[in-house]
C-alpha cells in the first residue's frame, strides 16, 4: 500500500483498516453483550419466574420432593484391577441393565484435578459479561459456544433454566484453540480434566465390553472417537416447582460421565418414578446413551433423566460425552443378536440428525433405526 500525504499529516490505509476493524469489533462485542442479556445468570436476581420458563403441568416437577436415592449402584473401580474384577464387571452390567446409571469412586482421576476443574468452570460463569460475550452464539454449527436454555432457544415455547458452555475435546490440539481464553488457566486445567475423563470412559467401556462378552477393545477407535464437554450453570430459581434445568431426555451418545458439582439436581426415571442421584464427594456419575443400548441389542438400558433447580444456590455441573465419529457404523454386536437384531446398521451422523430434528424424543428417534426384519 502507498502512503498519501495530505498537507502536514500522513494517513495510512493500514490505519484506516485498523480503525474500521476496531469499529466492527466494538459493534460485534456490543451485539454479543446484548444477546447475552438472555442468559439466565444475567437477569435472574430478584425476579419472578417468567412465563417462558414455566413448563406445562404434566412435565413440571411440582412440589413433589424427590429424595436423593441410595439404590443407584456406587461402584469402586479401584477393585477392578485385582481379584475382584469379575465382581466389579458384574456390578457395572447390573447397574446398566436396571438403571442405566451408576456412580464410580476410586476412578483414578486425582481429587486436585477434579477440584481445579470445577473451580475454573464456576469461575467462567462468574466472569463479567464482556469477558464471555464473544463466545455467545445461537448457531448450532459453532463448535465452542455459550448459550442459554437449549440449542434451539429461538424456537422454544418453554426455556430451560440454565446457561450452558459446550465445546469438543477431540482432537485436543485442534479443539483447544477454540476454547475460552478466560479464565487464563481454563485451557490448561480443562485439557488435563478432559484427558483424564477420556481415559476413564475407555476404562469403563472396556469393563462393559467384558461384561457383555465382547472382545477387548471393542469400543475403541471410531466407536468412542469423539468427545465433548458440556458445562451447565443453574442459577437459583424463584420457583423450582414450575421449571426445569433440563427436561426429560436420553443421551444420544455412547456413554456420559458427569461431575454433579456440589448440589443435588440430577434425577432418573426408574419404573415410572423419579429418583434423585445422590451427590457423593469425589464420585462421578456414569450413564449409558442410545448407542450403547443399540450395540447391546437392548440388553443395557438407556434411562430418561432430567435436572431440577433449587431456590438457594447456583449449581454448576460438568458433563463429558463420549460419541462415535460421524462416519462410524453403529449396529448391534453380532454376538448379542441372538434370535433377532433389534436395530439396523447406520452411520452415527444419521442418528445425530434424527435426534436433533426430533428434539431428542427417544421413542420417535429409536423407531427410525429399528430392524425391519
Amino acid at each position: 500500500m502507498r502512503w498519501v500525504e495530505v498537507e502536514n499529516s500522513t494517513i495510512s490505509p493500514i490505519n484506516n483498516d485498523l480503525a474500521s476493524y476496531s469499529r466492527n469489533f466494538i459493534k460485534k462485542q456490543t451485539l454479543h453483550i446484548q444477546e447475552m442479556a438472555q442468559l439466565v445468570s444475567s437477569w435472574y436476581r430478584n425476579k419472578t419466574l417468567p412465563e417462558s420458563y414455566i413448563f406445562p403441568p404434566e412435565t413440571r416437577p411440582g412440589d413433589l420432593i424427590v429424595p436423593a436415592c441410595k439404590t443407584i449402584p456406587v461402584i469402586d473401580l479401584g477393585k477392578a484391577e485385582g481379584q475382584n474384577r469379575t465382581d466389579v464387571v458384574r456390578q457395572i452390567l447390573t447397574a446398566c441393565e436396571e438403571y442405566g446409571f451408576l456412580q464410580v469412586v476410586n476412578h483414578g482421576i486425582p481429587e486436585e484435578v477434579m477440584k481445579a476443574s470445577m473451580d475454573v468452570l464456576k469461575e467462567f460463569f462468574e466472569m463479567p459479561a464482556e469477558d464471555k460475550a464473544m463466545l455467545y452464539s445461537e448457531d448450532p454449527k459453532r463448535s465452542c459456544r455459550l448459550l442459554t436454555g437449549s440449542a434451539r432457544y429461538a424456537g422454544e415455547k418453554v426455556h430451560h433454566w440454565r446457561d450452558n458452555l459446550r465445546h469438543p475435546c477431540h482432537p485436543l490440539q485442534d479443539s483447544i484453540k477454540h476454547w475460552p481464553e478466560k479464565p487464563v488457566r481454563y485451557r490448561e486445567v480443562v485439557a488435563t480434566f478432559s484427558i483424564e475423563l477420556k481415559k476413564l470412559g475407555s476404562r469403563i467401556l472396556e469393563l462393559v465390553a467384558e461384561g457383555l462378552g465382547l472382545e477387548s477393545g471393542y469400543f475403541g477407535d471410531k466407536l468412542s472417537e469423539s468427545t465433548k464437554l458440556s458445562v451447565n450453570h443453574y442459577p437459583p430459581c424463584p420457583d423450582p416447582s414450575l421449571t426445569l434445568g433440563l427436561s426429560k431426555h436420553c443421551d444420544p451418545n455412547l456413554i456420559t460421565i458427569v461431575h454433579q458439582g456440589d448440589e443435588n439436581g440430577l434425577q432418573v426415571l426408574n419404573s415410572g418414578e423419579w429418583i434423585g442421584v445422590e451427590f457423593l464427594q469425589n464420585a462421578l456419575v456414569v450413564n449409558i446413551g442410545h448407542q450403547l443400548q443399540i450395540i447391546s441389542n437392548n440388553k443395557l438400558k438407556c434411562s430418561e433423566h432430567r435436572v431440577v433447580t433449587n431456590s438457594r444456590v447456583a449449581r454448576t455441573s460438568a458433563v463429558f460425552f463420549v460419541y462415535p465419529s460421524d462416519d462410524c457404523i453403529v449396529e448391534p454386536a453380532k454376538s448379542l443378536i441372538g434370535d433377532a437384531s433389534r436395530y439396523r446398521a447406520f452411520e452415527f451422523k444419521e442418528f445425530r440428525h434424527e435426534y436433533f430434528i426430533n428434539n431428542g424424543n427417544s421413542e420417535v428417534v429409536l423407531e427410525r433405526f429399528k430392524s425391519q426384519a
